[in-house]
């Protein structure tokens, strides 16, 4: 078993497994000089040999105990036909997309455009035997929210309209949660060992939406996978107390913290569950006494807990490569 399952289902606390959000992306110069010769993000995500090219940077520079695979959440929304793009400066810009096709869309189709995303998954699967491979998926509220607001709600969102004819978004919210489920297996089949289901914008609901929204769809996919003895590790991001409402409803195999979640509260109202992650990735941008300070915080607090070390967000591009080396070899090092 590797060494993210053993902590997550062995509840193995003798050993801290480390990986990074965006372990692979924008702080890597290797990355950059990729990216730079591959201005289209989608046409990147979908070249397996660049996928497994810029999935294994990270693996070569640090000793890491897992490749997450180069991707992007918003690949479902691609593969239900909706318009995908990046814009510099903007972020994702998603077309006009005709939302009762999507109650139609065939399951066949969604995979057959998605099969370079399962390709890249089988090639790195074949350079990372003795690594965790995690693939990944965004929450249907997370990615209901990109496909409706057709950009990025940080720029501009508009909730109640969202939300307001709860009858349609229950049902499309159910149908996303089923490709949802057949990203995840066709990611499993092609050599995943662990997934992540990213809820990014889970905070951004009220507190009486949670449930609904949030807990009820990651639910449904945490309990279509019960028998596959898979880690599905969940990041509702944001909702802040309501992250232990979050797991005696779903009951994720292990939980990411955000680095607005206090860890001491974490470690006692999430017992029972694995937690993952809670650095916030600004510290990386400090000098080596902060970071080790709040290093140490996190593994100190977690001893003797199965605790995987991540961030409670993705690494900054402004992160310098050496701050992740010696990151990794502080964790490594903890006795």
């Amino acid at each position: 078993m590797n060494k993210l399952s053993n902590c997550i289902f062995k509840r193995d606390s003798s050993y801290v497994p480390i990986w990074f959000m965006r372990q692979a992306g924008r702080y890597l110069p290797e990355f950059r000089e990729i990216r730079k010769k591959n201005q289209n993000f989608i046409n990147l995500c979908l070249n397996k040999d660049l996928v497994t090219e810029i999935t294994l940077q990270p693996l070569k520079r640090f000793q890491l105990d897992a490749a997450i695979i180069f991707s992007d959440i918003l690949m479902i929304p691609y593969g239900l036909g909706q318009k995908v793009e990046f814009k510099k400066g903007e972020g994702p810009i998603l077309g006009d997309i005709n939302l009762d096709e999507i109650l139609n869309y065939d399951l066949d189709l969604f995979t057959k455009k998605l099969r370079p995303v399962y390709e890249g998954i089988e090639e790195v699967r074949k350079k990372t035997k003795d690594k965790t491979l995690i693939g990944f998926v965004g929450a249907p509220w997370t990615l209901l929210v990109y496909m409706i607001n057709k950009k990025s709600p940080k720029r501009n969102l508009n909730l109640n309209e969202i939300i307001k004819d709860k009858s349609f978004m229950n049902k499309l919210i159910k149908k996303i949660e089923k490709f949802v489920c057949t990203h995840i297996e066709n990611q499993i089949k092609a050599g995943s060992d662990v997934i992540q289901i990213f809820d990014s914008w889970a905070g951004l609901l009220p507190k009486n939406e949670l449930e609904n929204y949030c807990f009820n769809p990651t639910f449904n996919i945490i309990n279509h996978f019960k028998k596959i003895k898979k880690p599905l590790i969940c990041f509702p991001k944001g909702i802040k107390s309501s992250y232990k409402d979050f797991c005696s409803s779903v009951k994720p195999d292990c939980i990411n913290i955000d680095f607005d979640v206090d860890p001491k509260w974490a470690k006692e109202n999430l017992r029972g569950i694995p937690i993952q992650g809670g650095l916030d990735p600004k510290v990386l941008l400090e000098n080596h006494e902060i970071v080790k300070k709040e290093v140490n915080k996190y593994l100190s607090i977690f001893s003797g807990y199965p605790y995987i070390f991540n961030l409670g967000h993705g690494v900054l591009p402004e992160t310098k490569p050496e701050t992740i080396e010696y990151v990794t070899n502080l964790v490594r090092n903890t006795k």
